[in-house]
C-alpha cells in the first residue's frame, strides 16, 4: 500500500495538562465552586458530553446549583449544555427534571436584560421537544412587543421554528407575524419575519408586498434581498405574477447596496428577456464592477456578463454598451483587464469598432506614461494582442492602429515589442495598401530599436517588402548608420588604441592585446575599466550586437541585404549602379565575417552563420534567377501560407464556439415542467435560482442543468457495506471552491439509534466547514445529512471519518461505523485553457515542479493515445492540428490547462510507436509534466497514470 492509501485513523480528545476529570470532582466544583469555578466545571461538563460521554449524576446538580445563578456567562453555557444534554429516558419519554429546566427558561424570558432574553430565545429555535415548548408559548408572544428589536427579531425566528417544527403549539402564527410585520420598523425585525411569511404563508407575505411596494427602495438591505427572492420565487412558480412584480425589479437596481443589485440584475434576467430588461441588468452589472473595490467581486461579475452575452440575442443588447464595458479597464488587476479586453472583443462590431480602437489607443499610450510595474508591460501586450485581433477583424482600422503600435519596436518590453512585430508582419502581408506606410514607420523606428529578436524581425520585414528603389537605398543606409565604420575590425582596433593612448605608460601594442579573450582588463585601475563601458554605450546598436558574439542577427542581415540587392538589380537599369549596389552588400557582409572571425567579439561566429553568410555572398555574386526565386518570392509565400493556415484555425475554433452557443434540443429530448418537479427534488438537490438563470442567459453546458439525475449517480459514493448497522453513501456536489457532501444514512436495524453523527476529517488541502448535528433514527428509518467542505487548491484530496450513535435502551458505549475514504477528484478544478507559444516556454522556463510519467498503455495509435489523454486530464492540446497529421512513428504535443484557482498546469507529451516490435506494439514514451506547486504536478502525474492503464480497447 502507498502511503496516500494507508490513512491512520486518530480520535483526538480536547488537550488538558491533567487526567480528564471524574464526576465526583465536577459535582463538587459544581456545588460549592465559586462563579469562577462553576464556569469552568460547566465547560469541561459540555466538552465530555460532546466527547460522547454520559452524566447523567450531574443533571439534577447543575438544575440545584447552577440554574439559579445570573451570572450571564453562566447562563450563555446553560443554553449550550441544554443544547446537547441527552433530554429523554432510554424509552423516549421526557425527563422529569426538564420540568424544573422549563421554568427556569421561562422566567428567563421574562428577565429585565435583553441579552438573556434573546439569546433564551435563540435557544428554543434549536429545542426539539413539544412538551418543553407548551409552557413557553404565551412568553414566547409576549417578547414580540418588547421594546428592544434584538428581543423582537429572535422572538420571531422562534416563532418561526416552532411553527415549522409543531405547528399546533402556534396555529395562529402566519396572521401574528404579519400583523407584527405591519407595525414594526426595525430593519432587522422585518427581515425575519418576512422571511418566516415567504416559507409558512406564501399569499400573506405577497399580501404585504403589494401594500408597500412603492417604499420598497427605502427599505433595508436585508429586507430588500428577501424581497428579490420572494419575487423570484413567485414569478417562477406562477409565470402571470411577473408584470405585477418586475417593476420592483427595476427599481431595487438603483439600491444603495450592491448585494441587492446583484441579486436584483440575475432575477431580473430570470424573469424576463425584453433588450431593455437586459440591458438594465448588463448596466447595474458594469456599475458594480466599476464601484466594488473587491477583485474577486468584479470577477464573479464579470463572468455574469460573459455568461450574459453567450446568449444570441442577448449579445446584440451588450454590443451597444461595449464602451461602457470598457471603463472597466481603470481597474489595476491584470485578471480583470483580461477579461474585459476579451468580452470587449467578442462584442465589437462595425457600429463601435471605431471608438473601441480610441479607446484602446488612449490605453496603450497610458501605458507609457506609467511607472514601470510588474503587470504594465503584460497589460501593454494585451491591449497589443486585442487592437491586432480588431484590425484583422476589421481592416479598415489597421491605419489608425499602426502609426501608434510602431513606436513600441523600440520599447525596453520585449515580450509587448514582439506582439507589435508579429501584428506589423501579419498587416504587411494582408494589406497591400498600407505597405509604404509601414515600411516608412520601420524605417523611422529602425534605428531606436533596443532587442536584438526585434531587430532580426524588423531586418526581415524591410527586406522582403521594400519594394521601390528610394526605400531600397534607405534600408542601405539604415543599416550602414546601425553598423558604424567599416570595416568593424580596423576600425575597433583603432579606436581602443585611440582611446587608450593618454592613458599614463600605455602603449598600442598592449591596448591590443586588451580586448582579446585572455580577460586582462582584470589588471588596469578603474578609469580604465569605465571607459570600455562608456565606449560600448555610443556604439550603433547592430554593431554593439555583434561584438557582444550575436552572429545570428548578422545571418538574418545578410539574408535582406540579399534581397534588397536582387530586388535593386531588377529595378535600375544601370549596370554601375547595380555593381556598385552589390559591392557594398557585399562588403558588408564580408567585414562581419572577418569580424567573426577575429578576437574581438565576445563569443565568435558559429559554423552555421558562416555558411549563411558564405551563401549570401555567394548569391550575390552570381546573381542566378532560381536564387532570385527563392529569395524574392518563396520566402513570402512561406508566410502566406503560415498567415492562412492560421486565420483557418481560428475560424474553426469560432465555428466550434458558435456551435458550442446554439442552443438545439433534439426532436426525441424530454421536456422538463419545473412545476410538475417535486418539491423535495428542487430544494435540496440543485440551486434552483443558478438553473434558472444559466437556461435564461442560453448557457446549457452544464450537464447537471441538462440531465441532473444521470450526472448524480455518476458521483455516489457508497461509504459502509450493506450488511454494516448503518449504511451510508455520498453524493459529492463540487462547485467552485467549496465541496457539498450529500450523506444518507441509513438505519438497517430495528433499534432507535440516538446522537447518529457523522464525523469527518480532511487530508490534503481541504477544510470541514462546520460539523454536522447529531440526529435521531428510528429502526429502518433513512435521513440525510449536508456536510460542506471549503478547497483552497487543486490537488487531489481525501475525505474520511465514521458514524457514531447510541443504541436506544443500551447500556454499552457508543456504536462506531468506519467510513470508506472518499478521494476528491482534481479533474473537477482544471479546466482546458490556450496560450501563445512564447507564454508557454515562459512557463515552462519558470516552473520549478516537474513530474515525468512513463507512457504505460495498451493503445497501439499515437493520435488516439493523445486524444484519450487530453479527454482524462482536462487538458488543451496547443500544438495545431496540421502539425499532428500525418504519420511518422512518433508524435510530440504540448498540453495546457488551467485551474479554477489560476494556476497553470503544462505538459510535453513525446511518444512513439516502436516500429521493430510490430503493428500491434503498444505506443511508448514519455509525458512531462510542469507546474507552480507540487501537488499540482503530482496530482496531475497521478491522473495520467489512473487513466492510461485503464484503458479499454
Amino acid at each position: 500500500m502507498t502511503a496516500a492509501e494507508n490513512v491512520c485513523y486518530t480520535l483526538i480528545n480536547v488537550p488538558m495538562d491533567s487526567e480528564p476529570p471524574s464526576e465526583i470532582s465536577l459535582k463538587n466544583d459544581l456545588e460549592k465552586g465559586d462563579v469562577k469555578l462553576k464556569t469552568e466545571a460547566l465547560k469541561k461538563v459540555i466538552i465530555m458530553i460532546l466527547n460522547g460521554e454520559k452524566l447523567p449524576g450531574l443533571l439534577m446538580t447543575i438544575i440545584r446549583f447552577v440554574l439559579p445563578l445570573q451570572d450571564h456567562t453562566i447562563k450563555k453555557l446553560l443554553l449550550v449544555f441544554w443544547e446537547i444534554v441527552p433530554k429523554t429516558t432510554p424509552d423516549g419519554r421526557l425527563l422529569q427534571e426538564m420540568i424544573l429546566v422549563c421554568d427556569a427558561y421561562r422566567k428567563d424570558l421574562q428577565h429585565p436584560n435583553e441579552f438573556i432574553r434573546g439569546s433564551t430565545l435563540r435557544f428554543l429555535c434549536k429545542l426539539k421537544e413539544a412538551e418543553l415548548l407548551e409552557p413557553l408559548m404565551p412568553a414566547i408572544r409576549a417578547c414580540l412587543e418588547h421594546r428592544h428589536s434584538y428581543v423582537r427579531r429572535n422572538a420571531v425566528l422562534a416563532i418561526y421554528t416552532i411553527y415549522r417544527n409543531f405547528e399546533h403549539l402556534i396555529p395562529d402564527a402566519p396572521e401574528l407575524i404579519h400583523d407584527f410585520l405591519v407595525n414594526e420598523k426595525d430593519a432587522s425585525c422585518k427581515r425575519n419575519a418576512f422571511m418566516m411569511l415567504i416559507h409558512a404563508d406564501q399569499d400573506r407575505a405577497l399580501d404585504y408586498l403589494s401594500t408597500c411596494i412603492d417604499q420598497v427602495q427605502t427599505f433595508g438591505d436585508i429586507l430588500q434581498l428577501v424581497i428579490v427572492e420572494l419575487i423570484y420565487k413567485v414569478c417562477h412558480a406562477n409565470p402571470s405574477e411577473r408584470a405585477r412584480f418586475i417593476r420592483c425589479i427595476y427599481n431595487l437596481l438603483q439600491s444603495s447596496s450592491p448585494a441587492v443589485k446583484y441579486e436584483a440584475a440575475g432575477t431580473l434576467v430570470t424573469l424576463s428577456s425584453a433588450p431593455t430588461a437586459i440591458k438594465a441588468a448588463a448596466q447595474c452589472y458594469i456599475d458594480l464592477i466599476i464601484k466594488e473595490s473587491d477583485n474577486n467581486v468584479k470577477l464573479i461579475v464579470l463572468d455574469r456578463l460573459i455568461e450574459l452575452k453567450e446568449h444570441p440575442s442577448h449579445e446584440r443588447v451588450l454590443q451597444d454598451l461595449v464602451m461602457d464595458i470598457l471603463r472597466v479597464l481603470s481597474t489595476p488587476d491584470l485578471e480583470v483587464r483580461k477579461k474585459t479586453l476579451q468580452l470587449a472583443l467578442d462584442l465589437v462590431s462595425s457600429r463601435n469598432v471605431e471608438e473601441l480602437v480610441i479607446v484602446l489607443k488612449k490605453e496603450v499610450i497610458k501605458t507609457n506614461n506609467v511607472t514601470e510595474h510588474e503587470d504594465t508591460d503584460k497589460y501593454r501586450q494585451l491591449l497589443v494582442r486585442t487592437l491586432h485581433s480588431c484590425s484583422v477583424r476589421f481592416p479598415d482600422m489597421a491605419a489608425n492602429v499602426i502609426p501608434v503600435l510602431m513606436e513600441f519596436l523600440s520599447d525596453n518590453n520585449e515580450a509587448a515589442a514582439a506582439d507589435v512585430l508579429e501584428f506589423v508582419r501579419e498587416a504587411i502581408q494582408r494589406f497591400d495598401n498600407l505597405r509604404p506606410l509601414i515600411v516608412e514607420k520601420m524605417l523611422e523606428v529602425f534605428h531606436a530599436i533596443k532587442s536584438v529578436k526585434i531587430y532580426r524581425g524588423a531586418l526581415w520585414i524591410l527586406g522582403e517588402y521594400c519594394s521601390t528603389k528610394e526605400d531600397i537605398q534607405s534600408v542601405m543606409t539604415e543599416v550602414r548608420r546601425s553598423l558604424g565604420e567599416i570595416p568593424i575590425v580596423e576600425s575597433e582596433i583603432k579606436k581602443e588604441a585611440g582611446e587608450l593612448k593618454p592613458e599614463e605608460e600605455v602603449s598600442v601594442g598592449p591596448a591590443q592585446k586588451l580586448v582579446t579573450e585572455m580577460g586582462t582588463y582584470a589588471t588596469q585601475s578603474a578609469l580604465s575599466s569605465s571607459r570600455p563601458a562608456k565606449k560600448e554605450e555610443d556604439r550603433p546598436p547592430l554593431r554593439g550586437f555583434l561584438l557582444d558574439g550575436d552572429f545570428f542577427v548578422a545571418a538574418s542581415l545578410a539574408t535582406t541585404l540579399t534581397k534588397i540587392a536582387l530586388r535593386y538589380v531588377s529595378l535600375v537599369q544601370e549596370k554601375k549602379k547595380q555593381n556598385s549596389f552589390n559591392a557594398e552588400a557585399m562588403l558588408l557582409m564580408a567585414t562581419i565575417l572577418h569580424l567573426g572571425k577575429s578576437s574581438l567579439p565576445k563569443k565568435p561566429i558559429t559554423d552555421d552563420d558562416v555558411d549563411r553568410i558564405s551563401l549570401c555572398l555567394k548569391v550575390l555574386s552570381e546573381c542566378s534567377p532560381l536564387m532570385n526565386d527563392i529569395f524574392n518570392k518563396e520566402c513570402r509565400q512561406s508566410l502566406s501560407h503560415m498567415l492562412s493556415a492560421k486565420l483557418e484555425e481560428e475560424k474553426l475554433s469560432q465555428k466550434k464556439e458558435s456551435e458550442k452557443r446554439n442552443v438545439t434540443i433534439q426532436p426525441d429530448d424530454p421536456i422538463s415542467f419545473m412545476q410538475l418537479t417535486a418539491k423535495n427534488e428542487t430544494s435540496s438537490k440543485e440551486d434552483q435560482f443558478q438553473l434558472s438563470l444559466l437556461a435564461a442567459m442560453g448557457n446549457t453546458q452544464r450537464k447537471e442543468a441538462a440531465d441532473p439525475l444521470a450526472s448524480k449517480l455518476n458521483k455516489v459514493t457508497q461509504l459502509t457495506g450493506f450488511s454494516d448497522p448503518v449504511y451510508a453513501e455520498a453524493y459529492v456536489h463540487v462547485n467552485q471552491y467549496d465541496i457539498v457532501l450529500d450523506v444518507l444514512v441509513v438505519n438497517q436495524t430495528s433499534d432507535t439509534l440516538q446522537n447518529c453523527t457523522l464525523e469527518l476529517a480532511t487530508l490534503g488541502d481541504l477544510k470541514l466547514v462546520e460539523k454536522p448535528s447529531p440526529l435521531t433514527l428510528a429502526p429502518h428509518d433513512f435521513a440525510n445529512i449536508k456536510a460542506n467542505v471549503k478547497v483552497a487548491s487543486t490537488e487531489n484530496g481525501i475525505i474520511f471519518g465514521n458514524v457514531v450513535y447510541d443504541v436506544s435502551g443500551a447500556a454499552s458505549d457508543r456504536n462506531c461505523v468506519v467510513l470508506s475514504d472518499i478521494h476528491i477528484d482534481i479533474m473537477d478544478y482544471i479546466q482546458p485553457a490556450s496560450c501563445t507559444d512564447a507564454e508557454f516556454r515562459q512557463m515552462w522556463a519558470e516552473f520549478e515542479w516537474e513530474n515525468k510519467v512513463t507512457v504505460n498503455t495498451n493503445i497501439i495509435d499515437l493520435n488516439e493515445y493523445l486524444q484519450h489523454i487530453l479527454k482524462s486530464t482536462n487538458m488543451k492540446c496547443l500544438t495545431p492540428e496540421k502539425a499532428l497529421s500525418g504519420y511518422c512513428g512518433f508524435m510530440a504535443a504540448n498540453l495546457y490547462a488551467r485551474s479554477i484557482f489560476g494556476e497553470d498546469a503544462l505538459a510535453n507529451v513525446s511518444i512513439e510507436k516502436p516500429i521493430h516490435l510490430g503493428p500491434e506494439a503498444p505506443v511508448t514514451g514519455h509525458i512531462r509534466i510542469r507546474a507552480k506547486s507540487q501537488g499540482m504536478a503530482l496530482s496531475l502525474g497521478d491522473k495520467i497514470n489512473l487513466s492510461q492503464k485503464k484503458t479499454s480497447l
